[in-house]
């Protein structure tokens, strides 16, 4: 008895029960369903049904009362038969690795989509899927903080130049103002479970050093010294030293004060509500201060805080600081031993920062994301956002909006 592999596809005005009078009628004559997909655009709907008999007199009947109900719910209908060794075919591209590339900007426009697929077939990658991450665009929203869209395409094939691949994506992040995230599509990246933050910069919009600096009326001298650091001329730690002792005699109420207004990174509220709600453990790991990283603890229930602590006696500053200065390499040893206490592996962490003293953990992680940072940063961290607030990581763990604003 010969097998028959036929293809249905179904478009038209999309309306409630097209995929429930299409399968009854597979079902009646128990055909075997092989493959399965349906999307709506614009009330739009595209539907495709792959299904096997082994009886072909049995699949005419099918295809005829398909026919007929089709034209009844008034859309359309093509049928397509698929040879067996084709399916076979089809079958054992199976195997062969996923990928998910998700693109972000404040819109995405046909230029910028042809280049990053481009890309994409340039490394003999297929296109299986594509999904809107973000809400549909309103035409009339005036609120730029609002605007941004987001896609995610899922691939399928055998890599062939991941790093000629991401360094393409990084020149047209850079070109076109977007921002891409190139990912394995694997058990791990759907179950993210520890995120681990940089603080100044990342989730406050200031360098608190910067600001209890000009405070204690130091600021040129302190930022002297992180620029001479910058330029490779000393270390970070004689820098951190160096710049803490500026700050003997401050009063502690600058502090309090300081720590009071922080002001938060764009889309940091919304970021963290989500993560909490979905049982992420959040930990900030900080060339900063302890005094302030406690603070943001409190505010939204951040399961770690690893900074630097400051020595007060008699309510000021002593100039000096206690315990071993958290640097790059302190960042990324502290990264790995909250994911053993956590029993976490390494590809579920997340890590989130914009300086090089934070490459150590963005490289250790699984997700590494350099957030609005240097173009050196940028280029040697595993994935990067600069388009959107720290909500934009989101996007990048695979949330869509109708999922984040429904918490």
């Amino acid at each position: 008895m010969a097998t028959e592999i036929i293809l249905i596809s179904i478009s038209g005005d999309d309306r409630p029960g097209v995929t429930a009078s299409v399968t009854e009628i597979l079902g009646k004559f128990n055909a075997v369903i092989l493959d399965i997909g349906q999307a709506d655009i614009h009330h739009t709907l595209s539907l495709g049904i792959l299904f096997k008999m082994d009886d072909d007199v049995q699949s005419g009947h099918i295809l005829k009362e398909i026919l007929f109900k089709c034209s009844e719910m008034g859309v359309q209908v093509r049928f397509t038969p698929i040879p067996e060794d084709e399916y076979q075919q089809w079958v054992g591209r199976q195997g062969k690795q996923r990928y998910v590339v998700t693109v972000l900007g404040k819109v995405i426009t046909a230029n910028q989509l042809s280049l990053v697929t481009k890309a994409i077939s340039a490394q003999q990658l297929n296109i299986d899927s594509i999904k809107r991450l973000t809400g549909r665009p309103s035409l009339r929203e005036q609120d730029d903080e609002k605007i941004r869209s987001c896609i995610e395409l899922s691939l399928r094939g055998e890599l062939q130049d991941k790093a000629g691949l991401s360094a393409k994506f990084l020149e047209l992040s850079a070109s076109e103002g977007i921002d891409i995230s190139f990912q394995k599509d694997d058990m791990y990246r759907r179950a993210r479970r520890l995120i681990c933050f940089d603080m100044d910069s990342t989730l406050i919009k200031t360098e608190v050093i910067d600001e209890l600096a000009d405070r204690a009326g130091v600021g040129a001298q302190v930022r002297a010294i992180t620029e001479s650091a910058m330029r490779g001329e000393i270390d970070f730690t004689e820098s951190f030293t160096r710049r803490v002792a500026l700050l003997k005699g401050l009063d502690e109420s600058v502090m309090i004060d300081i720590a009071e207004h922080l002001p938060l990174m764009d889309g940091a509220e919304r970021l963290m509500t989500v993560l909490k709600k979905f049982g992420f453990k959040i930990a900030i790991l900080s060339g900063g201060f302890t005094y302030f990283g406690q603070y943001l603890q409190k505010r939204f229930g951040i399961d770690y805080v690893y900074a630097n602590n400051l020595e007060i006696e008699n309510g000021k500053l002593t100039g000096r600081y206690l315990g071993d200065v958290v640097d790059g390499k302190r960042k990324a040893e502290l990264l790995q031993l909250i994911a053993q206490v956590e029993k976490i592996d390494l590809r579920q962490v997340v890590a989130v920062g914009d300086g090089a003293n934070d490459l150590p953990m963005l490289n250790l992680a699984g997700l590494g994301i350099a957030f609005h940072a240097k173009p050196k940063v940028k280029a040697n961290a595993k994935q990067s956002i600069s388009t959107s607030g720290l909500d934009g990581i989101l996007y990048f763990l695979g949330y869509r909006d109708v999922h984040i604003d429904a918490q």
